[in-house]
């Protein structure tokens, strides 16, 4: 069966009744170069384990599954469970399992399906748990690289630069422990049904060590999302609002003994800037 055949697709999601749920940002692929594509970019081999979340029909697993050691597929949908039982049937180093990866501890999981194997992420992920799913795993640090499909402007965004226009605050959190790519463009006609954006994959290597060093992380992340706050505003006038605890004169003090302009905006900051700058607001 040829998965990314629409009509094969739509066939088989009509023998199981299957409807979309937009709440779940499902869309499925209808191109088989694609998941052959994202599973190579992906750099899986046979000594790595693959957690998919979100598998959808089963096309990427698929195509993992003929890379890799295990892959272990973490699905939220349960109607989507008996189809995953006739798409994988015969494919033995790949595992269904049912739950919510947000809630899932995927640490232990990993542990449990991939003895002996190193783990990384590979998903065609749903578009509605983006942001948190990505937090989630860049917090995991025994997955080594993570390579997903997104919504094309937000792969831009959260692979953009530092001190660049087009990144933000959670583009500086997830820099902060990888080194994010967008490896290539998918269009939107390649999907079922198909969406209003097009896409993109990113892939994301850990960094052996967080990009800067910081005393007090929690504190760090507070001046970084403090600094876009009020994104159109200048940085001391963000961070004021978002750490009322300290006065402007304090922020801007510190601002400038970090060698940046009083007027310059939070989005022109580079990670260094956000360490020194967050260790001087503690000091004051």
């Amino acid at each position: 069966m040829n998965l990314c055949d629409e009509r094969e697709l739509r066939a088989l999601l009509g023998r199981h009744g299957f409807r979309f749920s937009k709440s779940m940002g499902q869309n499925f692929l209808v191109n088989p170069e694609i998941p052959v594509a994202i599973a190579e970019a992906s750099g899986a081999g046979k000594t790595h384990g693959v957690l998919e979340i979100g598998p959808g029909v089963g096309a990427l697993t698929v195509e993992l599954a003929k890379r890799v050691g295990k892959v272990a597929s973490v699905e939220l949908d349960r109607d989507l469970l008996p189809i995953l039982d006739e798409t994988l049937r015969g494919v033995s180093n790949a595992e269904v399992v049912q739950g919510d990866a947000l809630k899932l501890d995927l640490a232990a999981l990993a542990a449990e399906k991939f003895p002996g194997l190193s783990p990384i992420v590979c998903a065609n992920l749903p578009y509605n748990i983006t942001s948190p799913m990505l937090e989630k795993l860049a917090q995991t640090p025994c997955f080594q690289t993570v390579t997903v499909l997104l919504q094309k402007e937000v792969a831009e965004r959260l692979a953009a630069p530092e001190g660049s226009a087009d990144g933000g605050a959670f583009s500086l959190f997830l820099r902060y422990y990888m080194e994010p790519e967008v490896v290539f463009q998918v269009s939107r006609d390649n999907f079922l049904p198909r969406p209003k954006v097009d896409s993109a994959v990113l892939r994301c290597a850990r960094r052996a060590r967080p990009a800067v060093e910081t005393d007090d992380e929690p504190h760090f992340f507070r001046v970084v999302r403090g600094a876009f706050l009020l994104r159109r505003k200048t940085l001391v006038n963000s961070l004021s609002a978002a750490l009322p605890e300290l006065s402007k004169e304090r922020i801007r003090d510190a601002v400038i003994s970090c060698g940046l302009s009083e007027s310059v905006r939070g989005e022109r900051l580079t990670l260094r800037d956000f360490a020194n700058l967050s260790r001087l607001l503690r000091e004051t």
